[in-house]
């Protein structure tokens, strides 16, 4: 048998056509297991979780098909501890079944912070720039008799505060700063001396 008989030979083309055949139905197969895994045409509206507990923001996106995951947390004394502060991806977003909403939570805890050296080692300018860049809140400043514009002291809440001291962030701290006045004391003795001096002009003007 020749070569052109062999390709025209029924067999040759039933084998053709099985490969054919069976290549599409794998094609078929792998392009809806493709759908199937990345949920093709299936879109689920991300909810508003902002405001709700967090157990509360949790069960709603599992009955949704959707994971909460809890990445961080903040401070907010206007909202109850373990309220959501944030979610991503944002209310009302499209997304796919199986998709995580990242969380941040509100704590219980006021943050705080180490208080760095200032006192007596620093001008306003650069005091204020440090605290202010560490994320502290500032209250207008209190004068005192020093140097003008040198930090003395720091208070927070009423209280003075030192170096390495944690306080909160969100209490405003309030510098003690040199006005550049200073009060001038008169010695007890200039005083005795005065006196002294007074009485006996006048024992001299008797005399006379």
């Amino acid at each position: 048998m020749n070569i052109k008989q062999k390709l025209l030979s029924p067999i040759v083309w039933g084998n053709l056509l099985a490969m054919f055949l069976v290549a599409l139905l794998l094609c078929l197969l792998l392009w809806k297991g493709m759908d199937a895994y990345t949920h093709h045409g299936e879109a689920i509206k991300v909810p508003k979780l902002v405001g709700l507990q967090e157990s509360d923001a949790n069960y709603r996106l599992t009955q949704l098909g959707l994971h909460a995951v809890v990445v961080d947390s903040a401070y907010n004394k206007a909202m109850a501890p373990g309220a959501i502060l944030e979610q991503i991806p944002a209310a009302g977003r499209q997304v796919k079944s199986g998709r995580n909403v990242y969380l941040t939570v509100n704590t219980s805890h006021m943050p705080t912070m180490a208080l760095p050296d200032l006192a007596d080692n620093s001008s306003l300018r650069e005091a204020q720039a440090k605290l202010s860049a560490m994320g502290f809140r500032l209250a207008p400043v209190e004068r005192v008799t020093g140097d003008k514009d040198w930090v003395y002291g720091i208070k927070s809440g009423g209280h003075n505060v030192y170096a390495g001291q944690r306080v909160p962030v969100d209490v405003p701290l309030v510098l003690q700063v040199g006005s550049g006045e200073y009060t001038v004391e008169v010695e007890d003795y200039d005083d005795e001396a005065a006196a002294s001096d007074e009485t006996e002009n006048i024992g001299i003007d008797e005399l006379e």
